[in-house]
């Protein structure tokens, strides 16, 4: 039988599947976007248009998935760390994961409130329409852009540096820190 919850030792799966469906998910839309904003903004661009709109759709699910996920850290204790890793690298861990969450909401925040400067309106999923939250003002759309930019690449830079410690620890130091994050072991196995 598989644990849903977190352990001392393991995370649980539902923190498992969380994870790596954001990181999924997180690691698409960074991409989408530093690959949209190298495409024009000449005229009304048919493919540029779809790929903003599947990423607007894809934020918002990320925004409703880093809600989820913040909710569920806060009713599950998080496995102890390795009794290896020195102070200052718990210390840049728990940053950097702090930046992390900020960021989950940030972009899809400032995306949103982009679109609505813009006079767009954010659809989920095609099922229904988000409120706007300010009103159409194309000097803050240009503003929030350059934010909402400048956040992208700040996340791709932390997926980058968190993916890099996550093997390093594995490859390197050898230790069980990304072994708390693959599929867990049965509840027997683990305590």
């Amino acid at each position: 039988m598989i644990r849903l919850t977190n352990t001392k030792r393991h995370y649980g799966a539902v923190a498992i599947v969380l994870h790596w469906l954001m990181a999924a998910l997180i690691t698409a839309l960074a991409g989408l976007g530093i690959y949209m904003v190298r495409l024009p903004d000449v005229g009304f661009d048919t493919k540029k248009i779809v790929l903003i709109l599947a990423h607007k759709e894809m934020g918002m699910v990320a925004l409703a998935l880093a809600a989820v996920r913040l909710g569920w850290r806060q009713v599950n204790q998080l496995p102890r760390l390795a009794h290896t890793i020195p102070e200052w690298q718990q210390i840049a861990g728990i940053f950097v994961h702090l930046c992390f969450y900020a960021l989950m909401v940030a972009l899809p925040v400032t995306g949103w409130v982009m679109s609505s400067a813009a006079g767009i309106p954010v659809s989920i999923l095609g099922l229904f329409t988000l409120p706007d939250l300010v009103r159409h003002d194309e000097d803050l759309f240009g503003r929030l852009r350059q934010v909402h930019d400048w956040l992208g690449y700040g996340m791709a830079a932390l997926i980058c540096i968190h993916a890099g410690a996550a093997l390093r620890h594995h490859f390197l130091l050898h230790d069980e820190t990304l072994r708390k994050m693959l599929w867990p072991a049965s509840p027997a196995s683990r305590g």
